[in-house]
């Protein structure tokens, strides 16, 4: 069966960096494979059409410019928050207020953002609301699983979630979500 539109498909992967040879951002073995449903919109538009009309036990290679995946890095993106929205009772939160942290927030029309930590400062934490993988050309190597039809409840379940994990919260997806 060859994957196309509302097929589950599964299928392991390495993720590196720039080329075969890159460092390894991710690896997705037979134990945690990534779970989606072809076409829902779940995944990268590019990344799916690299894998379209393949069938269980193809094996797979491609590049991605950062620009066709996750955009380049904007420095729009990188902003200063006050220090006092990291404050509990007048104190700096440290479980939270870390270098390198990766915080949920949402903007001011409500929507669920993550930003990382890059800096703080007596008056402002500075934070990068860029996706992780921005700036980062992408190299995949990987093999397709299986390939079958999805059930009415996986292809309901599809709707307003998280392909790798069906997470209605991309913050609790604990599977890849390309």
């Amino acid at each position: 069966m060859k994957i196309e539109n509302n097929k589950a498909v599964s299928l392991i992967y390495e993720l590196r960096e720039n080329d075969s040879n890159g460092r390894i951002i991710e690896t997705l073995d037979d134990t945690r494979p990534l779970k989606f449903i072809y076409g829902t919109g779940k995944l990268l538009p590019v990344f799916e059409s690299n894998i379209s009309l393949l069938k269980t036990g193809d094996e797979f290679s491609f590049a991605l410019k950062s620009e066709m995946a996750y955009g380049d890095k904007r420095e729009e993106m990188i902003i200063n928050i006050p220090i006092g929205v990291f404050e509990t009772d007048g104190k700096i939160n440290e479980d939270i207020c870390m270098v390198g942290n990766e915080v949920p927030m949402t903007d001011s029309e409500g929507n669920p953002l993550t930003g990382i930590i890059n800096e703080i400062t007596d008056s402002f934490v500075r934070m990068d609301f860029n996706h992780p993988m921005a700036g980062i050309n992408l190299f995949f190597s990987g093999k397709i699983v299986e390939v079958r039809d999805a059930t009415e409840y996986e292809l309901a379940a599809t709707m307003n979630s998280c392909s790798g994990c069906s997470s209605k919260e991309h913050a609790d997806c604990s599977g890849s979500c390309i």
